[in-house]
């Protein structure tokens, strides 16, 4: 059965509540790290083309017309889920964001504006995380601890691998779960690290992840 299938069953067309313009709001989200891309309206003919072709159509409220996302510009959105809110009057949609843009101005999110300043929009932790490291990497900073483990390159990493490692395994035949979590926070700094250093994006280990879901 296709994900399409799935999708048309669990998504009861029927019961979305609609406004009085006949619209509910779509929120779509990263599949891999949690980014909240954009907000669009779907009506009911646009959520049956979504789920229809996998691929994202909302309601242009000023165009008052459907319009697919990307058919220009190539930066479609391939659903990987969507799913209503307990009031069943809003979308949460996750996608694949083709060409990692989403927002009509180039960026990757419509949300990446903090007082007017464009910086990019909160992920999950270890996306965050990853982003301070990388940025570290374009910009030393003096008495910086990462800066230091980048300056001594795999030698100095991969040691602090080693040691992290055995440490989790120590924390875990201790059976502390305060200090396994202590432990493995350590083991994931470090492994980003060393995914900065041989400038893999954290992002191709969650494809990995999500190809081994099965």
């Amino acid at each position: 059965m296709s994900s399409t299938n799935i999708q048309q069953q669990t998504v009861p067309l029927n019961e979305i509540r609609y406004n009085e313009q006949g619209l509910v709001p779509a929120i779509a989200q990263d599949y891999l790290d949690g980014t909240v891309l954009m907000l669009a309206w779907m009506n009911k003919e646009s959520l049956q083309k979504t789920l229809a072709t996998g691929e994202t159509w909302y309601w242009s409220r000023s165009r008052q017309e459907l319009w697919h996302k990307g058919a220009t510009s190539g930066h479609i959105q391939k659903v990987r889920s969507l799913r209503y809110d307990c009031d069943s009057d809003a979308l949460l949609i996750t996608i694949e964001q083709i060409g990692d843009i989403a927002c009509h101005t180039g960026e990757r999110s419509c949300f990446h504006q903090v007082d007017h300043s464009k910086i990019a929009p909160p992920a999950d932790t270890l996306s965050q995380v990853y982003r301070v490291i990388r940025d570290r990497a374009d910009h030393p900073q003096e008495n910086s601890y990462t800066c230091k483990l980048l300056a001594g390159g795999d030698n100095k990493i991969l040691k602090k691998i080693g040691e992290e490692s055995a440490e989790v395994v120590m924390a875990c035949k201790d059976d502390n779960p305060e200090a396994i979590a202590s432990e493995v926070a350590d083991l994931l700094y470090h492994t980003l690290v060393a995914l900065a250093y041989h400038q893999v994006d954290i992002r191709d280990v969650y494809r990995q992840l999500q190809s081994r879901r099965g």
